[in-house]
């Protein structure tokens, strides 16, 4: 068995590297988290996707349903997901919802995790 040497400490804070940024404070780490959570599902992100190609970055429930292959209450949760995430804004015509995408609603994400 060896023997263990032990090593004085010198400088205690010469082991801390200083920031080159303001990191993230706990309520933007909640956020995003809560963001990334919203859109980590697949479904979801085909959703956005379809939507941000549409005209006019909206579309129409019922043209939600078929791309996805899903049933039309999926999608719905989907979406009221979404929404309350702050992705999308939803408007009733009559019957249907339309669904359109927040301007920089993605584009918050991205800053909140990309360096200066």
């Amino acid at each position: 068995m060896s023997a263990r040497t032990l090593l004085p400490v010198v400088d205690v804070g010469a082991c801390r590297a200083p920031l080159t940024r303001d990191a993230m404070t706990q309520s933007q780490a909640d956020d995003l988290a809560r963001s990334l959570k919203a859109i980590a599902d697949p479904a979801r992100l085909r959703l956005l996707s379809i939507i941000a190609a549409s005209e006019g970055q909206e579309a129409c429930v019922c043209d939600l349903t078929e791309p996805l292959d899903i049933g039309q209450p999926t999608v719905s949760h989907h979406l009221k997901v979404l929404t309350d995430a702050g992705f999308l804004t939803r408007s009733k015509r009559g019957t249907w919802a339309y669904f359109t995408l927040i301007p920089g609603a993605l584009a918050s994400i991205s800053r909140l995790v990309a360096s200066p």
